[in-house]
């Protein structure tokens, strides 16, 4: 369009698939080439519509509970992490299992049963309901564990034995957030201990960490994402803490044009579930109305790589 107004476009980095998730999804892709579809998959592997659609055209079959898995079809663990009730059961099923949980939340796993083993109870701070903390919690006796979600709950939780306490954190969280409610746990109960390193992953920090770059450059910040995306959602409160007005959006569909409006500047970042696909349909759904020049805005480079179940690389 000629007479379009000027564009520039920053677009974070580092932004989209983080290791975790690329393992998740090569798991799922390598089992339907092993085993031949349908593969079932317990819960979406990663919290992205479109990755979650496209692996369903492959053979991939959407299921919350091993309830609905055939008993002579393979089933693959998500990326978030599952109680260990579940491969339990899995395995009182003889059902194959592959568990494509990040190493990082299997880390987080660990250290809970280590902190329980040396008779501490643990605060975990975290988002009621997300599977990832479902899956942590899943790691422990029931009642060894306090969830912990706002400032509010770390001044008022109440513990039996301040000098036996730990936490431990879920692994997509505004770092901030987690910082400051730390920070009061550590006031109130001086024993509490923590992880020897931050349970929030390498690729959240990342990411915030960059938003936090571009942001205070831009008019407007379009954070690609789904809406139950912890780390995606984190992406846009940060932005929105810095002043920089952010929206969480899908796909390029869901742009909403109004209150885009006309800026002279705006921002993109994907979360750690979100294909680079995504990020060039929306810098192209842009060109249609402006006239885009677009610019790379790099916090670091990432080159984590986590290694794939020995049986399908056999």
């Amino acid at each position: 369009m000629s007479n379009a107004p000027d564009l520039e476009v920053l677009i974070a980095a580092p932004r989209g698939f983080c290791a975790g998730v690329d393992r998740a999804i090569k798991i799922v892709e390598l089992a339907l080439e092993r085993y031949g579809p349908p593969v079932y998959v317990r819960h979406e592997i990663v919290h992205n519509r479109f990755v979650v659609d496209r692996l369903r055209g492959l053979g991939a079959v959407f299921v919350e509970t091993l309830d609905a898995v055939p008993g002579h079809r393979p089933v693959v663990f998500s990326a978030h992490g599952v109680p260990k009730a579940v491969p339990q059961a899995a395995e009182a099923r003889g059902l194959d299992y592959l568990d494509a949980t990040c190493p990082l939340v299997s880390k987080v796993h660990r250290q809970a049963e280590r902190m329980i083993e040396n008779g501490r109870h643990i605060l975990f701070i975290g988002h009621a309901g997300h599977p990832e903390v479902i899956g942590t919690f899943g790691q422990v006796p029931e009642g060894h564990m306090t969830l912990v979600e706002t400032e509010a709950d770390a001044r008022g939780v109440a513990v039996a034995d301040p000098d036996r306490l730990g936490f431990l954190t879920q692994t997509t969280l505004s770092v901030d957030d987690t910082d400051a409610i730390i920070a009061i746990l550590k006031e109130r109960f001086p024993a509490i201990q923590g992880p020897k390193g931050e349970d929030i992953c390498y690729a959240t920090s990342n990411r915030q960490a960059a938003v936090k770059q571009v942001a205070p450059q831009v008019d407007r910040l379009l954070v690609i994402g789904a809406p139950n995306s912890s780390n995606s959602r984190r992406l846009a409160e940060t932005a929105e803490r810095l002043g920089t007005p952010a929206r969480l959006i899908g796909r390029a569909a869901d742009i909403d044009w109004d209150w885009l409006g006309t800026p002279t500047r705006v921002g993109i970042t994907a979360g750690a579930s979100a294909p680079e696909i995504l990020v060039r349909e929306v810098v192209d759904a842009l060109g249609d109305r402006f006239t885009v020049a677009e610019r790379e805005v790099a916090h670091v480079e990432e080159n984590m790589v986590f290694k794939l179940p020995r049986s399908l690389v056999a």
